[in-house]
């Protein structure tokens, strides 16, 4: 591939209008030259891989406006995204980007943890509802380098939520999308990060938070009777809120009480425990609407499938990820889910990782008696030796995958003109559960994104919705987004608070869901090469980091996985090194520029600084 992250990946407007016609074309890549299996002793086999990603299915696209009146626009801007911008010469390249560029409207949002951390070196500082959160173990000083990317990327600056939300609601065209493509960083897994989830742990953990940053989601939204309503889960929502009557506030707070620590009382639901946590909530003292609340707003669980002990624990996660950043349990990152994988990637970068983009494996070169994978031959047709050779699901061939049955997710994306709940308040960052529309149905679960996560141009709102397939994706989900949504290009004039957010554009497609496959279903693998898979249809993270963690242990069981990186104080070079870095630094024609106090205090030359260029 072009781009890092797989089916985890973000894209502009144009990438990924460029992903979706990969994804139409039937055609797979011929293998003419068979050069490279000279390269193959005797004594080895080879195990194919496969040569196109299968991993998507039912992409379908819709315009909802004059896409005719688009064909001669270009996409506006000419910067271009740098993954690893964190790692090398970002200080200098933002310089000169600025130089060419025209001043623009604001700089990147500023983030509430720019304040001291009370307690350095574990806890990020807190944020706001509302308020960028950049998630931090200790004080990073300015972030307008922190992230890297977020620095070069110039072009997509917001105005102030004060002022979008005093502006009157514009008309917005396809041509207009097209144009500001580049604003748009659209995901092709949908997911939040619980605040005290296994993702946020491992990011403060690795410090590989500090090249991002991230958005409250400010408000927990349920579908109910044909209307979307706020739902009060926090203390002072529930009391606050003019939704639920007195005694049904004292209801959900007795109730969500006995959830945070239900272990405790175990004969109060030991009864139910064969039971689902829907008919268990039946039990207790709630009324309807409250069950509704807790069933697909708080413990987001299934209606039929979901015993009572998997709600009770949903539950207890969702209250105990409340107030940490906010007043919800998530939180989203700027500029999109694809972020988290190439934090990652910079970190790696840093300490010696190499990533080689549109650079394909042709097949694994495996020893007939140990039956270790040994090497990989690449479509250079160069043999590359390895001790470990990690793989994800996709591109493992058809005849390595005949015992395997896949989930599929449903996705489908869309571009709109409103939220789905419009407030007198700046726009929102909102989650909203939609119960099965039929029986046998799933329930949908969506999330709404507004221009100041930086995943969408000013004025539209970024939609998401995430089911398990039970047939195409626009099949799944078309249903709920007539529910919620206008589709005619020409809204009808009526009841202004009746009428339903227009849809600009919408994608819908299948995802391959390969979590949870043991690795014996795998024909004829080597016992060094591990399989790791693509994105779940889970709201969470907790999967994918449980995977990586449990792949490296088996590897080096002895070593610790992720461990926080040296200071840049900490770190000891060979003297015979330095010197010769040196000297040849000395040698060079251009000035030796001054040390700043970073590279002073860390001894010189090579050092890993805290939020400018790593080298």
């Amino acid at each position: 591939r072009n781009y890092y992250g797989g089916n985890w990946a973000s894209f502009s407007f144009s990438g990924l209008l460029s992903w979706i016609k990969e994804n139409k074309q039937k055609t797979d890549f011929s293998d003419e030259c068979e050069d490279w299996r000279k390269l193959i002793l005797e004594n080895e086999e080879v195990i194919c891989l496969r040569k196109k990603d299968k991993t998507i299915q039912h992409v379908e696209d819709f315009c909802f406006g004059d896409q005719n009146s688009a064909e001669d626009v270009e996409e506006a801007g000419a910067l271009t995204k740098l993954p690893f911008s964190g790692v090398c010469g970002t200080e200098g390249v933002a310089q000169e980007s600025e130089k060419d560029c025209p001043p623009m409207e604001s700089a990147l949002p500023e983030a509430e943890s720019q304040e001291p951390e009370e307690a350095a070196g574990t806890e990020p500082a807190s944020a706001t509802e509302g308020n960028d959160t950049e998630i931090t173990s200790e004080n990073e000083g300015s972030h307008s380098t922190a992230s890297g990317e977020s620095a070069l990327e110039l072009g997509k600056t917001e105005a102030a939520p004060s002022e979008i939300s005093a502006q009157e609601p514009k008309k917005i065209t396809y041509s207009q999308i097209v144009r500001e493509g580049r604003r748009f960083n659209i995901d092709l897994v949908s997911k939040l990060l619980y605040s005290r989830g296994l993702l946020i742990d491992l990011l403060i953990k690795s410090n590989v938070s500090r090249y991002a940053e991230f958005k409250n989601a400010t408000r927990i939204l349920a579908f109910r009777e044909g209307k979307v309503e706020q739902v009060p889960c926090s203390r002072a929502d529930v009391f606050n809120s003019r939704q639920l009557t007195m005694v049904e506030k004292r209801m959900l707070m007795k109730f969500l009480t006995f959830c945070l620590d239900y272990e405790q009382h175990p004969d109060e639901y030991q009864d139910y425990e064969n039971s689902t946590f829907a008919q268990f909530l039946r039990t207790q003292k709630l009324t309807p609407s409250l069950q509704h609340f807790v069933l697909h707003s708080i413990a987001m669980v299934s209606e039929t499938d979901c015993s009572t002990l998997e709600g009770l624990q949903a539950t207890k996660k969702f209250l105990q990820c409340l107030g940490r950043y906010g007043n919800t349990p998530f939180l989203f990152p700027l500029y999109g889910q694809g972020e988290i994988p190439q934090c990652f990637c910079r970190m790696c970068a840093v300490f010696g990782g190499i990533y080689c983009l549109r650079h394909s494996v042709r097949c694994l070169v495996v020893d007939k008696e140990s039956g270790r994978c040994k090497a990989i031959v690449d479509h250079f047709g160069q043999r590359i030796s390895a001790n470990y050779f990690i793989v994800e699901d996709s591109y493992l061939s058809e005849s390595t995958c005949t015992n395997v049955c896949y989930r599929q997710i449903s996705r489908a994306v869309l571009i709109t003109d409103q939220s789905v709940l419009n407030t007198d308040s700046e726009p929102q960052v909102s989650i909203l559960t939609v119960p099965p529309m039929d029986p046998g149905k799933p329930a949908v679960c969506v999330i709404e994104l507004c221009s100041s996560t930086m995943t969408c141009m000013k004025d539209t709102y970024l939609v998401h919705l995430t089911c398990p397939s039970t047939k195409t994706a626009r099949e799944d989900l078309e249903p709920v987004v007539q529910k919620l949504f206008n589709l005619n290009a020409e809204k009808e004039t009526g009841n202004e608070e009746l009428e339903k957010p227009g849809v600009l554009w919408a994608v819908y497609f299948n995802m391959r869901d390969s979590t949870g496959i043991d690795k014996k279903s795998y024909d004829g693998l080597p016992s060094n090469v591990y399989v790791c898979s693509g994105p779940d249809s889970a709201l969470g993270s907790d999967c994918a980091v449980k995977q990586a963690e449990t792949i490296f242990q088996e590897m080096f069981p002895s070593e610790e996985f992720c461990p926080p990186p040296p200071n840049p104080e900490d770190i000891i070079y060979d003297e015979d090194e330095i010197a010769e870095e040196e000297s040849a630094f000395s040698n060079s024609p251009e000035k030796k520029p001054e040390p700043s106090t970073e590279e002073s205090s860390s001894g010189g030359s090579t050092a890993v600084k805290k939020e400018d260029n790593e080298e």
